[in-house]
């Protein structure tokens, strides 16, 4: 593609208004052409065609680029209806709800030889492949095994964001708002790009144990131990219901060291054993929606394509299927009121997470809660 490229942005208000930001910001020749939202099209240029329904949006505004910011259980058919239309496609965190969706999708995109670009903006950062070929490198030794920390404060409010928070199935359709799948995401995503672990198939087994503090039907405090192909594991300690946010981050530990890698600020440690203090790197990220206008133009290579993100689906689906998260004690359940939003806080999530990921071994498996 050399002429100029039309976007449509399905989805505007909280997260989806940062890709009509970013189309915004992009040179004259990448047009703003359309958005869709049933509250209304918000801020945007009085050329842009407003839609309250996405759909009609991909079949009426000729569109080279579709930005899907919309519920999981739209994404599927809304992607499959823009790929018929020839359009490349930016999909919103979770991409699919299923293996069987993640690789219909695939295979769509493949015979219209149009993109799929999933929105897990850590995998942007030039971070990612740095941790793995620093991993690879065995500057740490053997690696034993591969974790992800992510310690969040999230309000009893965030959970009544909208009709479809904190459910897993809503109206006969899988939402998955769960902690794992939606807010911290990126960990789990972000641990299997640097373990190489892409496909469904690099997934052999999924060992949860998911909890909850707030009154939702899916998990916000949880861990997870995951059996990988290649032979390792990777081990998940994730909570919106710590006491305030930490930086969340990927752990890789080895014979000989360990790696910490701050996926939301792009910054490696490297800690070798001996070594009196560890080696720190930093990073770019490119805006996955620049890679994609990339791609569309020149054919560069994707940083976040879908194909390369089916192991996370595997999670995911294998999430949805665990029995019911646990009810956490009450008692070890704090409430804290911060000017309007209620916290529902768990005494003791920080160590038990850091724990998850540092022994590989579930909070059933370490006796927390």
């Amino acid at each position: 593609m050399t002429d100029g490229l039309r976007v449509g942005v399905a989805g505007v208000h909280g997260h989806g208004r940062s890709h009509v930001d970013a189309v915004l910001a992009m040179p004259a020749d990448v047009e703003l052409v359309a958005v869709a939202d049933p509250r209304g099209g918000g801020d945007v240029p009085p050329s842009t065609r407003v839609f309250s329904d996405a759909a009609q949006m991909i079949d009426g505004a000729g569109l080279d680029v579709v930005v899907l910011s919309t519920p999981i259980p739209t994404h599927t058919e809304l992607a499959l209806r823009a790929l018929a239309g020839g359009a490349h496609v930016l999909l919103e965190k979770p991409p699919v709800p299923s293996v069987a969706d993640h690789m219909r999708l695939t295979s769509a995109a493949d015979a219209a030889a149009r993109a799929v670009q999933v929105g897990f903006q850590s995998l942007g950062s030039a971070g990612v492949p740095a941790t793995a070929e620093a991993v690879a490198s065995g500057v740490i030794g053997d690696v034993l095994h591969y974790g992800a920390v992510g310690l969040w404060s999230r309000s009893e409010e965030y959970w009544r964001r909208t009709a479809w928070a904190g459910h897993r199935v809503q109206d006969g359709r899988l939402v998955a708002d769960g902690v794992v799948t939606n807010p911290l995401a990126h960990a789990v995503a972000t641990a299997f790009a640097i373990a190489g672990a892409h496909a469904p198939a690099d997934v052999v087994a999924v060992h949860t144990d998911l909890r909850r503090a707030n009154d939702i039907e899916t998990d916000d405090t949880s861990s997870l131990v995951v059996e990988l192909r290649a032979g390792q594991r990777m081990a998940a300690g994730l909570a919106v219901t710590a006491p305030r946010r930490h930086e969340p981050y990927v752990l890789v530990r080895g014979t000989r060291g360990h790696i910490v890698y701050h996926y939301t600020a792009d910054t490696l440690h490297v800690f070798r054993d001996g070594a009196p203090l560890p080696r720190t790197y930093e990073f770019t990220r490119t805006g996955l929606l620049a890679d994609l206008v990339a791609h569309a133009r020149r054919g560069a290579p994707l940083l976040a394509p879908l194909h390369r993100t089916g192991a996370f689906t595997r999670v995911l689906e294998e999430i949805v299927d665990s029995p019911a998260p646990a009810r956490i004690d009450p008692s070890l359940v704090r409430v804290a009121t911060v000017g309007d939003e209620t916290f529902r806080i768990v005494d003791g999530i920080e160590d038990a997470a850091e724990r998850v990921a540092w022994e590989a071994r579930t909070f059933r498996e370490l006796g927390a809660f």
